[in-house]
């Protein structure tokens, strides 16, 4: 049975539809983002989740048990579940311990901090207990939020953009230990995110939300490597755009022939291809490797630590060349004006009729 489901769920703030025919589902203790930018209704659906909205169309349900339908609305105490948000919502006249302790109250005195010490614990924070929150770090107050709303063992954890408020490096650690915490509850997680990176760090699933509706659901690896459309493929990160027309079944472009499945002879369509699709070898007498497809000229090569960025011009027609960048592993720097050998993985390289969403 499914920790939490949502049934074709549809929401407006007078005439603005923020959600529009929401169903996703989510089994006991996996993790779940919601992806997309700012607007597209992902913190909306969270709400309605918890209760915090009034539902208007659609049914939630927990544990099969139906919390909201339009007609009955169960309030978020009622539904056993867990909320985080951005600004962590910390009482300042309560340590760390009486943050935790406050949504025990049906616990007795000795049980309540007995759990509270164990949430705190589990977070790293066990030392911190009597501690203020403003006497801690944004790092310090994200784990105690994060202690408050595992302390009751919910069944379902939701949250709200936890990580947005922290610098990168410590953002980095905190989301760590919190997926570790996470998976260890048990708790189903629906977690809002509008990085794409921090969705796939996280995430057993990904559903990609845009203009109130989901696109697309599946494991990370899908969504990056099978993306349902244009605006799901360039959400991951910078692409390559190229335009270019079906016949027979290809499209000709700068970098060699694609295959078009499932267009007609003559749709025009949008080539994508991910940076890292561009690999680079120096031109030599020697056979190029598989999927070469020309040249290029170096514009620029930038080491941004882990992998090299190559801004490349190849030759087009009537005398406008094509800008692209290449993303390669390590350090990879050629010299400006450099001619390089392009090949090209087709594996990350897409076919859309031209004129979707970008």
């Amino acid at each position: 049975m499914d920790a939490l489901t949502l049934e074709q769920v549809s929401h407006a703030y007078g005439a603005v539809e923020a959600v529009r025919d929401v169903s996703l589902a989510l089994a006991p203790g996996e993790l779940v983002c919601l992806l997309g930018p700012s607007g597209c209704g992902k913190t909306t659906v969270l709400r309605l989740s918890a209760g915090l909205e009034e539902l208007q169309k659609g049914r939630v349900l927990i544990d099969g048990r139906v919390v909201a339908d339009g007609r009955r609305q169960e309030p978020p105490e009622a539904r056993n579940v867990g909320l985080m948000f951005q600004d962590y919502a910390l009482f300042p006249h309560l340590s760390a311990a009486g943050n935790v302790e406050f949504g025990l109250r049906r616990l007795t005195g000795a049980e309540r901090r007995a759990r509270a010490a164990e949430a705190l614990e589990k977070v790293g924070m066990g030392g911190q207990a009597e501690a203020f929150p403003h006497t801690l770090s944004g790092g310090q107050q994200q784990r105690v939020a994060l202690a408050r709303a595992l302390a009751p063992e919910p069944h379902i954890m939701l949250l709200d953009e936890p990580f947005s408020g922290l610098d990168v490096r410590l953002r980095n650690q905190i989301r760590d230990d919190a997926l570790h915490v996470l998976k260890s509850s048990g708790a189903a997680t629906l977690m809002v995110t509008h990085d794409p990176e921090e969705a796939m760090f996280m995430a057993d699933r990904i559903a990609v939300m845009r203009d109130g509706r989901i696109l697309q659901v599946g494991p990370p690896a899908d969504l990056y490597y099978a993306p349902a459309d244009a605006f799901v493929a360039g959400f991951f990160g910078d692409i390559n755009r190229l335009q270019a027309r079906v016949a027979g079944g290809r499209v000709a472009t700068l970098l060699g022939e694609v295959e078009a499945r499932g267009f007609d002879d003559g749709i025009e369509v949008e080539v994508l291809i991910r940076p890292e699709a561009l690999k680079l070898e120096p031109v030599t007498s020697g056979a190029p490797s598989e999927g070469c497809c020309g040249t290029a000229r170096v514009m620029a090569a930038r080491l941004l630590g882990r992998t090299s960025l190559v801004h490349l011009s190849v030759d087009g027609v009537d005398g406008e060349d094509l800008h692209l960048h290449a993303r390669v592993p390590g350090r990879f720097l050629p010299e400006e004006n450099e001619i390089m050998m392009i090949c090209l993985d087709y594996s990350q390289t897409f076919v859309f009729a031209a004129g979707e969403a970008k």
